[in-house]
């Protein structure tokens, strides 16, 4: 009985593990692929258990019915679909060149005068567009909650006076005016345009926050000019008198002048507009392409055309009536485009077109003057030319002068040098004369002394050798010793002396048990009084 109770009891344990097996790795079980997430929606409790929903347009916290603001990550989930839906997301991916805007769907309502909302995902109070944007990338947002919108990079255009906002680049030449759509707490940036602009670069811009106007800074010029007539080749054509011919009455500035002439003239005006004065031309204007047709044109034209009305047509070709002209104009200008923050480098009347009935007679006044001119010029230019070759002779004359002078002073010179050369000859010799007679007394001298000095030597060597023997002989005791000692050193090196002894009448006898060498023997008597020697003394070495 135990045995069998034992065996249900294991099988039920096997049983409902394999059941949990399957219950949690078939039904509960989700998973989720990189690059995806897990979104999660509690359903409450079915049967026990009280529900608690969540506040209406917010996010579920932990227990209560509604979405959860956390996703899960890639991998296993265990959730059971009883309590939990289940949904699989994919990731959001912002690719190079593009921006995600990003709008809360659930939170609390934005505070009266706010448009944006602060804080990143996930961790936001209000519903509305976040201030931030996403740069590329891939990023795990919930869905439920945040709606993404991608916005690429937009070309540039010059001269669009578009709004831009995403990626925007600013090209180098150019800035950015910045309009804020709202204000921002956090840098204290106020709604409206900004005076600060955007240097070159890439920059990303929230088009719910901010708008930027690229702009175009720096100098360029404007020029209105009259249209001349040309030929086939393109050439212009000129009149007689050099003057160009307009082919277009209405081209250029065209104004009367206060005498009824019609006038024409061109005009070159450089200006532009300078980063910090940008801000007010968008505020104002518009972009560079609205300031050069509202402003620039329109008043180069209208001040021209007043002030050039005021002069009459003789005026405005010679005399100082022209250049008044053109300051007076340049000056208007300036305060005009000074008003208005737009910069005037340099503005230029170029060239004043007269018609011929006023610029014929004043042509020919100037031609006869200028023909007087020319006859006074010829007149001092004769006077001079005299003049000139008068100085030529003069010169000429002069330089004849100098040159015999030179010759006569050369001449002087070289005769002086001469004499100079021969007194030095003369003493050069006799100092030569003087310096050998010199010369024969110091070597006589050197004779005479060098003489004495050979004489004393050979006196103080003899008196040296006497003393040497003289000294030798004493050291020896006797003549006769030093004589013995002088006959030993001429000795040869390898002389062999041998001792014999010998007792009278026996010299031949001994003689004959000597080795038979060659050498010197001693033969010495024997005295038979004296004892006979026990040993043959040795013979003495050299």
């Amino acid at each position: 009985m135990n045995r069998l109770l034992s065996a249900l009891a294991v099988f039920l344990v096997l049983l409902s593990l394999t059941a949990w097996f399957i219950v949690e790795w078939g039904v509960n079980r989700v998973y989720v692929e990189d690059g995806q997430s897990l979104r999660l929606r509690y359903k409450g409790a079915i049967l026990f258990g009280k529900n608690e929903r969540a506040k209406p347009g917010h996010w579920a916290e932990e227990g209560q019915v509604g979405v959860l603001a956390k996703l899960r990550g890639p991998g296993r989930h265990f959730y059971c679909p009883v309590w939990w839906e289940r949904e699989v997301i994919d990731d959001v991916v912002i690719l190079p060149g593009e921006v995600g805007v990003v709008t809360c769907k659930l939170g609390d309502d934005l505070p009266d005068g706010e448009f944006l909302v602060d804080g990143d995902i996930g961790a936001t109070k209000f519903k509305g567009i976040l201030r931030k944007v996403l740069h590329p990338g891939r990023y795990r947002i919930n869905d439920y909650g945040y709606e993404v919108t991608k916005v690429k990079l937009q070309e540039f255009t010059s001269g669009n006076s578009e709004k831009k906002a995403g990626w925007v680049e600013i090209p180098t030449g150019y800035v950015g005016v910045v309009t804020n759509l709202a204000s921002n707490k956090l840098t204290g940036a106020k709604a409206g345009i900004a005076k600060e602009v955007l240097p070159p670069g890439i920059y990303l811009i929230n088009g719910r926050e901010q708008n930027i106007d690229i702009v175009e800074v720096g100098y360029r010029y404007n020029s209105i000019q009259v249209e001349v007539k040309r030929d086939a080749q393109g050439n212009e054509v000129v009149d007689e008198n050099g003057e160009r011919v307009i082919a277009d009455e209405d081209s250029g500035i065209q104004f009367p002048s206060s005498d009824g002439f019609s006038m024409h003239l061109d005009f070159t005006a450089i200006w532009g507009l300078m980063p910090d004065q940008a801000p007010h031309a968008i505020r104002t204007i518009g972009n560079v392409k609205a300031i050069e047709e509202k402003i620039v044109l329109p008043q180069i034209e209208s001040i021209l055309r007043n002030r050039g009305s005021e002069y009459k047509a003789v005026e405005l070709l010679v005399g100082d009536d022209r250049e008044k002209y053109q300051e007076e104009s340049l000056a208007e200008f300036h305060r005009v485009l000074d008003a208005k923050q737009i910069t005037l480098l340099y503005g230029l009347v170029r060239h004043v077109y007269i018609p011929e009935q006023v610029r014929k007679p004043i042509q020919m006044s100037f031609i006869a003057d200028e023909l007087t001119l020319t006859r006074e010029q010829e007149q001092l230019t004769a006077k001079e030319e005299a003049k000139l070759r008068e100085s030529e002779e003069q010169v000429s004359l002069a330089s004849r002068t100098v040159e015999v002078d030179t010759k006569k002073q050369v001449a002087g010179r070289n005769a002086e040098g001469d004499r100079e050369a021969e007194t030095i000859r003369a003493e050069t010799i006799r100092k030569i004369a003087a310096i050998e007679k010199e010369t024969a007394a110091l070597e006589a001298e050197a004779e005479r002394v060098l003489g004495e000095a050979e004489n004393q030597g050979k006196k103080l060597v003899e008196e040296a050798t006497s003393d040497r023997f003289r000294l030798a002989v004493e050291a020896f005791g006797s003549p006769e010793a030093y004589n013995n000692w002088v006959f030993a050193s001429g000795l040869p090196d390898d002389v062999k002396l041998q001792l014999l002894y010998a007792g009278p009448g026996t010299l031949w006898t001994d003689m004959s048990k000597s080795d038979g060498g060659f050498g010197v023997r001693a033969m010495l008597p024997i005295d038979n009084t004296a004892p006979a020697p026990t040993k043959k003394p040795a013979s003495p070495k050299k």
